[in-house]
């Protein structure tokens, strides 16, 4: 398949963090994707950019693909997202005013950290493909993903 550049036009990662805080916003869908990141070893970006890139753009994707996006943001997600998430985890059973306070600070840096992470997968490269198939490309997409 013949490789393009992402145009900020149609693949931004602004269109992508709009659609996955839709997306997200869903009945059952932030436990879904929560349990298979916390269970499965997963990640809800990857998941969700899976989506978008068929959903939206009708745009199928190959294991080689896949694999490129979690190593484009593998570093993101080691050393800032992880740790970040790791630490609001920790500090919200502490009942103290002040660290809840401290915890929503982290959320706020956890999630422009998430942001980032997204950035970077909308700027990959896509296959172009045709846009006719959107919800069989987002199906396939996350069935591939997911294994």
């Amino acid at each position: 398949m013949r490789q393009q550049k992402i145009g900020k036009s149609n693949l931004s990662g602004e269109g992508f963090w709009r659609f996955s805080l839709a997306f997200y916003a869903r009945p059952g869908i932030p436990d879904a994707l929560i349990a298979l990141q916390d269970r499965a070893g997963l990640d809800v970006n990857l998941m969700l950019f899976a989506l978008w890139r068929g959903a939206m753009h009708g745009q199928g994707l190959q294991a080689s693909e896949l694999r490129a996006a979690a190593a484009a943001i593998a570093p993101l997600r080691r050393e800032i997202v992880g740790p970040l998430r790791e630490l609001r985890r920790r500090l919200k059973p502490v009942g103290d005013a002040d660290i809840q306070a401290l915890r929503r600070r982290v959320l706020g840096l956890e999630l422009a950290a998430e942001r980032a992470v997204q950035s970077r997968l909308a700027a990959l490269p896509a296959a172009a493909q045709s846009e006719g198939r959107r919800c069989a490309a987002a199906k396939d997409n996350l069935l591939l993903y997911l294994g």
